[in-house]
Order: structure tokens, then C-alpha cells, then sequence
């Protein structure tokens, strides 16, 4: 892809980004910000890659969970290890589910951006420009906090090295050591409205109990004490994603420096648009999100663009549209993948499309909504003989109160408690746990159903 450039982009339309005030200003970041070392390396991406591919063709299972949008006034190290912390759990209980490695991506160390429903948001009778995220603006309702300010970028990339720096350090010492894991899941399923999943806990550490009998524990094998955890976000600020770009002196290519895969969003997937023409060329592993408005035709463009060389682990679509609509939009589009012949991985994030108002009047996810989803996506892949790939989820590991339901049964009531999105509802961390034995679930189904039609 001799031809494609870092800034082509900026020659397409552009949609769901700020218009900055101070061009000057503007270009002094953009310049900073180049001469920075990039947050992930094209190995990595190339390895993500691979695991990816893996996941596509059933032999590895994708986890992708974290933050909504990123927030300055919230990071800490505490939040970051309790977000870690839980998707460790959740990815040893889908890893037991689907008798396959899980690939652990965190919407984490770059997920500061936000696309929005409208350009202006009205508040007691005042109109002022919408809150985008604070890698651009503010939250607070006033009118300098709303004016986008280039310097956020570098207070971004700040974060997002420490954000990195951290999860590195998490990942291989000692933290994500398998008992230690396994005993946090132990805590969650002791009680009497989680003894359904006590058994699943129980054989996990039946399992753990004969590696360490045959000698296999974190003092004899690297893998039992250690994981590999990505980063992930959506590209949206091509500003500073153009900035991050490096050349790989390895391949010649160019890689997003910002995050080692990263996703475009429903509303700035225009084949013509400036986000797709600035991921169709870094070596990135790419995500796309599809939607009910998402049809046929500009799926097979955007595979086409995107992913010319139809590699295995490049594209990964992510399908997003609400329980109850998936049956009737996901087989089109698996349809139009199986004409393509093209290869893909198969996610599915049912938080998007089951955003609603609840009678206490906060943006809300229902529990139930979120898992009728995930089994809708289960369900047209088993009908449709293809294969889901991997869960997409906005949650944290903080006890928060944004989503209604679970068994720890969260009511309208409970939403002010403990509600601290900056934009939309997560999953708590008993929530998200509870998601991932009950995805487990599906995957062993999914196993049992495979290992009949093989003894048929």
C-alpha cells in the first residue's frame, strides 16, 4: 500500500470530530506529539493479529471489555487493576467454557473519544456543543468547557502510556498468577444467589488442583503466572491518530502507534470517509461496528477496503443491534461475508443497541436485555453453521450502578447510588462476571452441539 499516506485522510469528509479554534495551537500538538515514542508496537499488533485470525476460525475466543470513554478526573491505578482484575476472571471462566485461549483486548489506555447522537446538547433553555470526550473537551455545562482544546491530546497520551506502563506490569508480575485469579472467582460465587455457577467454579479449581498435583504452578511455567492483554479503541480523533503513526522498519508499513487494535464506530464507517480511509492502511488489526442501518452493500465495500489482502485477524466485525433485532440483521450480513469469501471474526457487543431512559430518567442497559443479545448472536451462528467469535463490553471493575438487573439485582431506584459514566451505563464488576459464566454457557453448548454433529 505504497501509495496510502498517514494524512489522506484529511482529503475525505470527516464526521463525529472537532473543529478546533486555534490552528496554530492545533499544529504545535501535532507536532509534540509526533516526536513521542508510540504507546504499542507492530509486533504486537501483528501477534493480536494472529490471534484474532484465530478466533475467526473457532480456535480462540475474543474478550474485549472496558471503560465507555476514558476520564482524566477518574484514573487511577485502583481503577485500572479492579477493570484488569476482572477481566482476568471472566476470561478463566470463558476460557473453561470454551476449551480455547481467550484473547484479552481492554477498551483501555486510548478510549478517550466519543462520538454523539447530535453536534449540540440543550440544557434548561442554553445550547452548547457536546461533550466528546475528554481528549477534546469537557463535561462540565459551560461554554469554555466545551471549546475543543488540542493540549488534551498530550494529557491523553500521558494517560495512556501510565494506563500501558501498568497493565504491563500487572500482566506478567505475578498479578494474573492463575490461583490468584480463580480464588477472586471463588469469592464471587459464594452466595446463595450465584450457587448456580458454584459448580463451574468448582471444576475450574479441580483443574488448577491437577496441574499443581503434576507440577505445573507459576514457579515452573511462565504461562500460569502471566497473560497477554491488548489495547484497544475506537479511532476516532484522527488528529492524534495520524500523529501516533509510525513507519514499521520491519515490514515497511504503517502502524497505529496509539493502541494495538483499533475500531470504527456506526457512525463514521462511510466508505468514503476520512475514518476508513485512515484504517486501511496501518497493519492494525481493525474493528468495525455493524448496525441495523449497516446493509449489504457497504459491508462488501468496507471488507474490500479494508481488508484487500483478505487476511486472517485483520477485520473484525462487531455487531451491535439491540435484543430482539438480531435475527433479522446479522444473516444478511453473515450472507454477504459467505458470498465475499472473505475472512472475518465475528463479535458480538450487545451494549449499543440496548441503550434506554429509565423511569428515574438516567441512560440505562437492562441485564437481561444485554444477555438476550449475546444469545441471539449465538443462536444465527449455530443456525447459519459460522462462528461466533468473541463478546465486546462496556463495564469497569468498579461497584458501580449504571445497568439495571443481574442477580445482585440493580433497580431504577439503585441508578444514583453509585453512577459515574461521563457517557454511558457499564457493567459492574458482578455483572460482567455473572455475563461471562453465562457465556460460558453458550460456548459449551456451542462445544456439546459440535462434538454430536461430529459423532452424527
Amino acid at each position: 500500500m505504497t501509495e496510502w499516506q498517514k494524512s489522506n485522510w484529511r482529503n475525505k469528509p470527516r464526521v463525529q470530530m472537532p473543529d478546533y479554534t486555534d490552528a496554530a495551537e492545533l499544529a504545535a500538538v501535532e507536532a509534540q506529539l509526533s516526536n513521542y515514542p508510540p504507546l504499542v508496537f507492530a509486533g504486537e499488533a501483528r501477534r493480536l493479529k494472529r490471534h484474532l485470525g484465530a478466533a475467526g476460525r473457532g480456535e480462540a475466543f475474543l474478550l474485549q471489555g472496558g471503560d465507555c470513554a476514558e476520564s482524566f478526573e477518574q484514573f487511577s491505578a485502583d481503577a485500572i487493576r479492579d477493570t484488569f482484575k476482572v477481566m482476568l476472571q471472566m476470561a478463566m471462566v470463558l476460557t473453561y467454557g470454551a476449551k480455547v485461549p481467550v484473547v484479552k483486548v481492554g477498551r483501555m489506555a486510548g478510549q478517550f473519544a466519543k462520538p454523539r447522537s447530535a453536534p449540540t446538547e440543550t440544557v434548561d433553555g442554553v445550547e452548547l456543543p457536546s461533550y466528546r470526550g475528554d481528549i477534546i473537551n469537557e463535561l462540565d455545562f459551560t461554554p469554555q468547557a466545551r471549546i475543543p482544546d488540542p493540549r488534551k491530546m498530550l494529557q491523553a497520551y500521558t494517560q495512556a502510556a501510565a494506563t500501558l506502563n501498568l497493565l504491563r506490569a500487572f500482566s506478567t508480575g505475578g498479578f494474573a498468577d492463575m490461583s490468584r485469579v480463580h480464588s477472586w472467582t471463588l469469592g464471587f460465587t459464594d452466595g446463595q444467589e450465584i450457587e448456580k455457577y458454584t459448580e463451574v467454579a468448582t471444576r475450574i479449581q479441580d483443574t488448577i488442583d491437577f496441574m499443581h498435583a503434576a507440577g505445573i504452578t507459576a514457579d515452573t511455567t511462565h504461562e500460569f503466572s502471566s497473560v497477554e492483554f491488548y489495547t484497544s479503541h475506537e479511532g476516532l480523533l484522527l488528529e492524534y491518530e495520524e500523529a501516533l503513526t509510525r513507519l514499521d522498519s520491519t515490514s515497511g508499513n504503517w502502524l497505529a502507534g496509539s493502541g494495538h487494535m483499533i475500531w470504527i464506530g456506526d457512525r463514521t464507517r462511510q466508505p468514503d470517509g476520512a475514518h476508513v480511509e485512515f484504517c486501511r492502511g496501518v497493519l492494525n488489526p481493525i474493528g468495525l461496528k455493524c448496525g441495523p442501518t449497516t446493509s449489504p452493500e457497504d459491508l462488501k465495500v468496507l471488507m474490500e477496503r479494508l481488508n484487500p489482502e483478505n487476511e486472517e485477524g485483520r477485520l473484525t466485525l462487531i455487531a451491535r443491534f439491540g435484543a430482539g433485532k438480531v435475527g433479522e440483521h446479522l444473516p444478511r450480513l453473515i450472507q454477504t461475508v459467505k458470498d465475499a469469501g472473505a475472512k472475518v471474526t465475528w463479535v458480538c457487543d450487545p451494549m449499543h443497541g440496548n441503550t434506554i431512559k429509565s423511569s428515574s430518567g438516567y441512560k440505562t442497559r437492562p441485564f437481561d436485555s444485554v444477555l438476550r443479545e449475546v444469545r441471539e448472536f449465538f443462536a444465527v451462528h449455530q443456525a447459519e453453521g459460522t462462528i461466533p467469535g468473541g463478546v465486546h463490553f462496556e463495564m469497569t471493575g468498579q461497584d458501580v450502578t449504571e445497568c439495571t438487573g443481574g442477580v445482585r439485582a440493580v433497580t431504577d431506584e439503585d441508578l444514583s447510588d453509585r453512577y459515574h459514566t461521563a457517557c454511558d451505563p457499564r457493567l459492574n464488576a458482578s455483572q460482567s462476571l455473572e455475563l461471562a459464566f453465562l457465556v460460558a454457557e453458550e460456548l459449551t453448548k456451542r462445544r456439546a452441539a459440535g462434538a454430536d454433529r461430529a459423532v452424527g
